[in-house]
């Protein structure tokens, strides 16, 4: 499969590795150069509890969560 880097310096992955992968705009990826030409792509991994606490907070029964300092 073949991509360009647009004028903005950009690579856009095609619309059937989106999909298959379950990419979503504003995931962030790592790029590690291996060698003159060659690099990796990789999809950096997100807390499993991320958006926990925000979501505990909108418990519609007040005072079932107090977060912690």
């Amino acid at each position: 499969m073949r991509i360009r880097v647009c004028s903005k310096g950009r690579i856009v992955l095609p619309v059937e590795i989106q999909r298959q992968d379950g990419i979503r705009p504003g995931q962030e990826f790592d790029i590690e150069r291996l060698g003159s030409g060659d690099y990796r792509l990789k999809r950096r991994s997100t807390a499993p509890n991320k958006g926990l606490v925000d979501w505990l907070l909108a418990c519609p029964e007040k005072g079932f969560f107090v977060p912690i300092d």
